[in-house]
C-alpha cells in the first residue's frame, strides 16, 4: 500500500512544471517620494505603497513595493538621498514621485527639474527600469500650471522613462463634491479612498514598469 501510494505521488511530481529560476524571488520596485507615497496621516495598511501591492498582487505578480516615501521631502531632498536609498533596498524598478513640495513652497521649476534629472540619473545607472509620476497644482496660475506640466514629459523624454503625468488626476477628475471624501482634512493628501482611486488609475503604468524588469537567473547571470 506505502509503495502504491509513493508511486502515485512520484507520478504526480513528474506532471507539475519545474520551478523557472528566473522567477524565483519577488520582484522589488522601490517607490521614492514624498508624504504622499510614504502615506501620511493613513494607516499602515491605506497608503499608496501597501495598497499599490495588493493591487498588484491581486493580479498576480510576485512583488515588493518598497516604502522610500519622506514626509516633507522635496526634489532636492530626494536628489541627496536616493544613492542611499537604491544601495539600502537594492530594487530592481523605481517609481520616483516628488515635487510637490517644491510646489507648496514657492521653489523654481527650473531647479526642480535639474534635481528630478538627478534622481533619474542616479536610480537608472545600469539601465534599471524607471516610472517618473509628476503632479499639478489645480490651485495655482495657468501659467505656473503650464511650466510644471511641461517638465514630466521632458525630464521622461530626455531619461527613457515611463511617465504618469499627474498622481491627482483621477481625485481632480472627480466632482469638486466628492473632494472632501478622497482628500484628508489638510485638504492635500489623499484619503484612503483617494488612494485606492489613484492606485487604480496608476496601477497599469506600474504594470508596465514591472514588464520591462529582468530578473537574474539563480546562479546570478
Amino acid at each position: 500500500m506505502f509503495l502504491r501510494a509513493f508511486s502515485v505521488a512520484f507520478a504526480l511530481m513528474l506532471t507539475l512544471p519545474a520551478p523557472n529560476p528566473a522567477q524565483a524571488r519577488q520582484i522589488r520596485l522601490l517607490a521614492f517620494g514624498d508624504s504622499l507615497t510614504e502615506g501620511y496621516g493613513l494607516k499602515p495598511s491605506e497608503g499608496l505603497v501597501p495598497r499599490l501591492q495588493s493591487w498588484l498582487r491581486d493580479r498576480g505578480h510576485d512583488v515588493v513595493v518598497l516604502n522610500g516615501g519622506l514626509s516633507g521631502d522635496t526634489t532636492a531632498g530626494g536628489r541627496v538621498r536616493i544613492g542611499y536609498s537604491m544601495a539600502r533596498h537594492h530594487p530592481d524598478a523605481v517609481m520616483v514621485e516628488l515635487g510637490g513640495n517644491d510646489m507648496i513652497a514657492g521653489l523654481g521649476v527650473r531647479a526642480a527639474e535639474g534635481n528630478l534629472g538627478s534622481i533619474l540619473s542616479q536610480a537608472g545607472q545600469k539601465d534599471m527600469p524607471l516610472l517618473l509620476v509628476g503632479i499639478a497644482n489645480p490651485r495655482a496660475g495657468a501659467v505656473e500650471q503650464a511650466e510644471w506640466a511641461a517638465i514630466w514629459p521632458r525630464l521622461a523624454q530626455r531619461h527613457g522613462t515611463l511617465l504618469y503625468p499627474d498622481l491627482y488626476a483621477p481625485l481632480v477628475a472627480q466632482p469638486r463634491t466628492r473632494w472632501s471624501e478622497l482628500l484628508q482634512g489638510d485638504g492635500v493628501h489623499a484619503s484612503a479612498a483617494g488612494v485606492d482611486l489613484i492606485v487604480g488609475a496608476l496601477g497599469p503604468e506600474v504594470e508596465a514598469l514591472l514588464a520591462k524588469v529582468s530578473l537574474p537567473d539563480a546562479d546570478g547571470s
